[in-house]
């Protein structure tokens, strides 16, 4: 029997529960994964929770829950010569992550890059291809000075960094707990809250020229507010900003398994900081999302699998 993390109804992450489940076969083309690490999202719980609607389909109850994940091969549909038992994969499946096996199409695993841990492998597909997206999204240059709300979560710690890499000035908003680690990826800190508009002034007193927004409309109003001409300001956290604003709102989704493996790739050599917040069992489920909506987090929160 395998488990599975699933809810039968819409709630907080009370409505989660662990299930055992036959163990899914891979069909023609597609790879059966033994998942060792699932990455959580915010996406996830405001799925479970109702706060944002997805495909019919996906929406039978009960579901599954979690996209990112990493594991090794345990077996191969027919036609599937791409990968062998036993490599280390990594890659994303939208509400089937969360469980002990796991059955994918072959063409969206990729092998985990060297260097790369197995709790970061697990955690890398939304954020690394949203990061990716969203970054494209603006086109920084060496010239520009990019504000990063969110600057030390998960997209945000990755899109930050990859605007460094060009060459831009980065400031990126974040809590008190998060200042010197903004420091120590070469982000410039500033506090969110009532005073973010003039923190960022004092940094940067001929204002910002692109922003990306990982964190909602208070990130959207100060970018504006700053300098930032609504066509280089991307939002993945306010949808509404694009109607009201005319802002862009480019998410993972325009990114692919290139994108991944290039992040993933970068992260592994050490080019590129992508820190774990915190690791819980997969029993801990529920507390894991606890801590997830509590917020304040330093990267990203993993499942482990792997007992």
């Amino acid at each position: 029997m395998s488990r599975r993390v699933q809810y039968s109804r819409l709630g907080g992450p009370e409505v989660l529960e662990i299930v055992e489940v036959e163990p899914p076969h891979a069909a023609p083309g597609e790879v059966r994964v033994r998942v060792q690490t699932a990455g959580l999202n915010p996406f996830d719980h405001k799925v479970f929770r109702g706060i944002v609607s997805v495909d019919p389909q996906s929406a039978v109850l009960p579901a599954g829950v979690g996209s990112d994940f990493a594991g090794v091969v345990h077996e191969l549909g027919v036609g599937v010569s791409t990968f062998s038992i036993g490599d280390l994969v990594f890659g994303g499946r939208f509400g089937q992550a969360q469980a002990d096996y796991l059955v994918t199409d072959a063409t969206a695993l990729a092998l985990v890059p060297a260097g790369l841990t197995i709790e970061q492998a697990g955690s890398l597909d939304i954020v690394a291809r949203t990061a990716a997206a969203s970054v494209a999204a603006v086109a920084p240059t060496a010239a520009d000075t990019v504000f990063v709300s969110a600057a030390a979560g998960g997209v945000g710690v990755l899109a930050a960094q990859l605007v460094a890499r060009i060459g831009a000035r980065v400031i990126g908003s974040c809590g008190p707990e998060n200042v010197d680690f903004l420091r120590s990826i070469g982000v410039e800190p500033v506090l969110y809250g009532s005073g973010l508009v003039e923190a960022i002034r004092a940094l940067a007193p001929d204002g910002i020229t692109a922003a990306l927004d990982n964190h909602g409309r208070a990130s959207v109003d100060a970018a504006l507010a700053t300098g930032a001409p609504a066509s280089r300001i991307n939002t993945i956290a306010d949808f509404r900003a694009s109607a009201d604003y005319g802002v862009s709102a480019v998410g993972g989704s325009v990114a692919g398994l290139t994108e991944l493996v290039d992040v993933a790739s970068l992260v592994g050599a050490g080019e590129i900081t992508f820190p774990i917040d915190s690791t819980y069992p997969l029993e801990r489920v529920r507390e894991a999302y606890e801590r997830l909506i509590a917020g304040h987090l330093r990267g990203k929160i993993v499942l482990d699998l792997q007992t």
